[in-house]
């Protein structure tokens, strides 16, 4: 990397000490960060806050993207026609882990810009909403609530996770980090991930590996099911009717990964019927879930609106990966968390 200065412009809007803490990397970093362009935070991390600009602030917004060499975040107010406006860009450091279809979609694949992820960054909130999830099942924290409601009192036995299976699909460091909490309480833990080939089960923190192409015996001895998958045309409708057919009667079904992974109707019709005993999502076919969706009536059925990993340490870990990436762009070495963009994650 040459000493001439590297501009990286900031598209969300950021608390002071992080910008801060971006152009302090190094004296050839030049912050490109102007809020007034930016849209107004719904909340803590908004990532994506919707933005209206007068003519004069969106020539001016067109003018910082001609600089940019590094984007920090997407910019929404240019998906389409980004390479248009951005001649000089190299390289986004995207705020979210499953990137790869956005990048698809937007055509930005079969361009040279270098994206890195956000991987990592989200796994513990949602390992932490995961085991939420369980505890509230194993605990029968939804007939606590329907018991308050009524003010009624009446001792009942629950369960606890100690000596429950839980499968986890797939073990990136998400699923991973799942397995890991769900270890502490006492929980078995099985899984499979993309490649088995050549991983001892323990290394990935997992008593027993299942093959991909042939999740059906994992899926019966589970109580509880976790997709932690990333969103790629291999695993795009991945839990259908006949993987939730497999599943053991009463078992739980728990999604932090795409709402395209799984078959959304067919697992309604198994809450129906209670063959599943329940289910979690943070994610969903349709978003936001439409109000006629029998899921927002279903007692067994906890709902997040796609928020299940944003916490207020969001920004300080992103910032964190974005410096140290920046310190390994300007040595020209390899970035932390680059893009397949065959693969898509």
């Amino acid at each position: 990397m040459s000493n001439n200065q590297v501009k990286v412009l900031i598209t969300y809007r950021l608390a002071a000490e992080y910008v801060n803490r971006i152009r302090g990397v190094d004296p050839r970093i030049e912050v490109l960060y102007e809020p007034e362009l930016l849209g107004e935070l719904r909340y803590a991390t908004d990532h994506s806050a919707p933005v209206e600009r007068t003519p004069v602030q969106e020539a001016r917004w067109q003018e910082l993207l001609a600089q940019a060499e590094v984007m920090f975040g997407f910019d929404y107010t240019h998906l389409y026609d980004l390479l248009q406006f951005a001649p000089r860009l190299k390289w986004i450091q995207g705020t979210s882990t499953g990137i790869g279809q956005a990048v698809k979609k937007f055509g930005w694949d079969k361009s040279d810009l270098v994206f890195t992820t956000a991987g990592g960054v989200h796994s513990g909130p949602l390992a932490e909403f995961c085991l939420m999830a369980m505890l509230m099942f194993v605990k029968d924290a939804f007939r606590m609530a329907a018991e308050k409601e009524r003010k009624h009192w009446e001792r009942y036995a629950g369960t606890e996770l100690r000596g429950k299976t839980l499968a986890v699909i797939s073990l990136g460091s998400g699923g991973r980090q799942v397995a890991r909490l769900a270890r502490c309480l006492g929980m078995r833990v099985i899984g499979t991930k993309r490649t088995i080939e050549g991983f001892e089960p323990t290394s990935l923190g997992v008593e027993r590996l299942y093959p991909w192409t042939d999740l059906y015996p994992m899926l019966a001895r589970a109580d509880f099911v976790v997709l932690s998958v990333p969103h790629t045309p291999e695993t795009e409708g991945l839990i259908g009717e006949a993987e939730i057919a497999a599943m053991k009667p009463g078992a739980v079904l728990i999604n932090v990964a795409r709402g395209t992974i799984w078959d959304e109707p067919a697992v309604i019709r198994a809450l129906q019927s209670g063959h599943l005993r329940g289910m979690a999502a943070d994610v969903f076919a349709v978003e936001p879930l439409p109000a006629e969706s029998p899921l927002w009536d279903m007692p067994n059925v906890i709902i997040c609106p796609h928020s299940a990993s944003a916490a207020d340490s969001e920004n300080a870990k992103l910032t964190e990966l974005l410096c140290d990436n920046l310190r390994h762009y300007l040595a020209g070495e390899p970035l932390r968390n680059v893009l397949d963009t065959e693969r898509l994650y």
